[in-house]
């Protein structure tokens, strides 16, 4: 009797441990990803990788929560804890969100490839079926004005041919500001007007909370540029790519000798945007060795919490970034 009754609390025992370690809060752990070479992603046709410095790509990772992990995470200062439902659109299951994430990574490496060449004096044309809407939020102004599958051909009059070009024109106006659009449905252009809300992770900025992805774009690049990037999505990489192409097209070498990490998307006006995890970023490039942090200036407040060792440069445009690099080659 005392056997089966020994057994069955180590039965418990190894059962409550189980669910401690293994039973899903429906919460993710952000916590600090790598830093990684970006001469190991990036190669542009003839381009020079022999240089002393390097530029570093940033990610995040995501981890589900036990409970052992969520509380883990609720007490350590550089994880941050997500509901899932927030990361994941409720309309949308995982597989279709990495989709749409892979295509915002290709987008952003193609208006990097569009960037860089420009600004080593090549015009490349661009040209798209303008911005599909993916999905709608639950929570949006466009709840009833919108659909999956309408393609967004103006705003306020203006041609938007990239899922960029959208964002940044809607984040001009001031919160609840109404914005005018032009879609395409059915084969049919209509317009319509849509009051602006607060972005659900940048709350002072503007949004209409819907997922847009860029219609059939690919830009006709006369220099070839190969990026593979494996597994890795979204857009905040997108500054770095530009970084990394000019230092191939390059004579000499941008970093200066010195080790830059960085992130933050850009649009086809050169200017930096926000991007989130930018605390575990700063933290990923600091355990890599990195010397400076090239942050979107909307992060600045945020990547100083995370810092210790590393330099932080805010920078809001290219030109900003390129004006840093220049500084400290001259030192």
């Amino acid at each position: 009797m005392r056997k089966i009754q020994q057994a069955r609390k180590i039965l418990a025992i190894i059962i409550i441990a189980g669910l401690l370690l293994f039973a899903r809060t429906g919460y993710l752990l952000v916590r600090p990803g790598s830093a990684e070479n970006l001469t190991n992603f990036v190669s542009v046709d003839n381009g020079d990788k022999d240089h002393r410095g390097k530029f570093f790509l940033v990610t995040v990772s995501q981890q589900s929560a036990s409970p052992v992990l969520l509380l883990y995470g609720l007490i350590n200062p550089i994880i941050d804890v997500q509901q899932r439902r927030e990361a994941i659109p409720p309309n949308m299951d995982p597989e279709e969100y990495r989709e749409l994430m892979q295509k915002w990574m290709q987008e952003s490496q193609n208006l990097a490839k569009v960037i860089a060449l420009r600004r080593h004096g090549i015009e490349v044309p661009i040209d798209s079926d303008g911005v599909e809407v993916v999905d709608v939020g639950d929570d949006s102004p466009a709840k009833e004005i919108l659909q999956p599958g309408d393609v967004i051909l103006s705003v306020d009059g203006r041609e938007v041919l990239l899922a960029e070009d959208l964002v940044n024109q809607v984040q001009t106006r001031p919160i609840g500001e109404p914005v005018d659009l032009e879609i395409l449905r059915d084969g049919q252009k209509k317009s319509v007007s849509i009051s602006t809300t607060s972005h659900t992770e940048q709350p002072q900025k503007a949004a209409i909370r819907v997922l847009v992805q860029t219609l059939n774009w690919q830009p006709q690049l006369p220099v070839e540029i190969e990026i593979e990037v494996g597994e890795i999505t979204g857009p905040s990489a997108g500054m770095m790519f530009v970084l990394e192409i000019l230092n191939q097209l390059d004579a000499g070498d941008l970093t200066g000798g010195k080790q830059i990490a960085g992130t933050g998307t850009i649009n086809l006006q050169e200017e930096v945007g926000p991007i989130g995890g930018v605390r575990q970023k700063v933290r990923a490039s600091e355990n890599a060795g990195a010397q400076y942090f090239l942050v979107p200036q909307e992060n600045y407040e945020e990547a100083k919490t995370a810092a210790r060792d590393i330099q932080l440069v805010p920078v809001t445009t290219l030109d900003e970034a390129m004006r840093f690099l220049n500084d400290i080659a001259d030192e």
